[in-house]
């Protein structure tokens, strides 16, 4: 008897979920929101949300083992960081009402005026849930510039840097390409999930850091990686996060999202096989760390173009990201820069090569599809859109570079930023934490 009154009241609850899921839902306002795009991009913040722990993982595989922990606490510290700097005022300075163009205002402080039932930024998505997709966007370029200087800055210089450079640095750019800004309202320019916003911004900003901050000492250099294993499963929840990173860069359940996973898919696997060959043709060998970082490197180059671009430029991009990112990984030790985990090299090339590819392959009828009207690659005849690229790498590059420079060399004037070479040599683990990865 209790089943065959359960079976009923089980169909009826699902026909009326169904169909509150079908309704569209309207705020006490009056601005519709999409639940089925809601839904889609509460997936995608817990996805690229996921992506930062990934990056700690990926990055503590690649160094000593007595610094696992300092990169997995710095990792955690700037996810609490930039977590407070962005519903302070880092959302508001990058998607408040422009400011000439040059920066977002004040409006949106500590999320005045951001509300949870309320759709302005983006049509069927409350303004919160937008703040909370782009927090985790925030949140993981900060994270991406740690590796560059891993085992020898202080964490106290790092948190310094990173409050000023979130504010400076980082919402500026954000609101020049997604926030209503100069590039976004005077430029053909397409930056479809953070080619120019994340990439290359955390690339040239780590390759400052670096040259600020200096070289590791040359027995720590000479170090391999402690823990592949380690490197694969971060590398891998950076790859799976990455369907919510550019999929959910469609702010909608639609086919431009679906698109966009396709293309990561087959960008991040063509730039890994194009790696493994190389690899294989340069050492006699391809290794997992190599592959892994080839992968990587295919993501980041498909980013800029994953709504804007079909599956047989995905495989151009991930080629092209493969082979780019690997020669400037092998030329790194010319760099008067020691960047420890290839920072520069992967994010910093892959980004400007993936935001040139789209000024050069985005096909206009999936640009149009995402609400691009008109704009088409250079081999379409789109010469507006490919010189609209060359100014956006170029002045989000120096721009990064310069800002990120000059703060943390006004840092160095007040506060030593690295350890000295006898803490180096014991590890940060140790020296700043007082705890070890491994207890053998």
């Amino acid at each position: 008897m209790k089943h065959a009154i359960a079976k009923p009241v089980a169909a009826l609850a699902m026909v009326a979920f169904v169909a509150v899921m079908a309704m569209p839902s309207v705020s006490a306002a009056g601005a519709a929101l999409d639940p089925a795009s809601m839904s889609w991009i509460m997936v995608s913040t817990a996805l690229v949300m996921l992506m930062t722990p990934g990056v700690a993982l990926f990055y503590a595989g690649m160094l000593r083992k007595e610094s696992v922990m300092s990169i997995l606490g710095q990792t955690m510290m700037m996810m609490v960081l930039v977590t407070l700097v962005w519903i302070t005022i880092g959302y508001s300075l990058a998607f408040g009402p422009t400011a000439g163009g040059i920066v977002g205002g004040l409006d949106h402080i500590l999320l005045n005026n951001v509300s949870y039932s309320e759709s302005t930024v983006e049509a069927g998505l409350p303004d919160l849930q937008f703040m909370l997709f782009q927090l985790t966007f925030a949140m993981i370029t900060a994270a991406l510039v740690l590796g560059a200087v891993a085992e020898r800055t202080k964490l106290k210089a790092l948190v310094i840097f990173m409050v000023i450079w979130s504010i400076v640095v980082y919402a500026p750019i954000a609101h020049w390409v997604w926030g209503g800004g100069w590039f976004d309202e005077h430029l053909v320019s397409l930056d479809f999930a953070g080619g120019t916003v994340v990439h290359i911004c955390s690339g040239v900003t780590a390759l400052a850091l670096a040259m600020v901050v200096g070289r590791r000492g040359s027995n720590i250099q000479k170090d391999r990686p402690h823990n592949l294993p380690l490197v694969f499963i971060g590398g891998a929840l950076l790859w799976f996060g990455w369907f919510g990173f550019n999929g959910g860069s469609a702010l909608a359940a639609d086919g431009i999202a679906v698109n966009a996973m396709v293309v990561t898919q087959i960008s991040a696997a063509a730039a890994a096989g194009t790696w493994a060959l190389i690899n294989w043709f340069h050492l006699g060998r391809p290794g997992v760390l190599g592959m892994v970082t080839g992968a990587i490197a295919g993501l980041v180059g498909i980013t800029p173009a994953a709504g804007f671009v079909g599956p047989v430029e995905a495989i151009v991009i991930g080629i092209g990201a493969g082979a780019l990112c690997y020669a400037v990984v092998a030329l790194k030790h010319k760099l008067r820069a020691d960047d420890a985990l290839d920072v520069f090299a992967v994010h910093g090339v892959g980004g400007a090569w993936g935001a040139l590819a789209t000024g050069i392959l985005a096909v206009p009828a999936i640009t149009s599809d995402a609400g691009a009207d008109g704009v088409k690659g250079l081999i379409y005849g789109g010469t507006d859109l490919f010189a609209g690229q060359l100014i956006t790498v170029g002045v989000t590059a120096v721009y990064a570079f310069v800002l990120s420079f000059v703060i943390i060399k006004v840092i160095a004037k007040f506060m030593d930023i690295r350890l000295e070479k006898k803490e180096e040599m014991i590890g940060q683990d140790l020296i700043e934490h007082g705890e070890a990865a491994y207890d053998i």
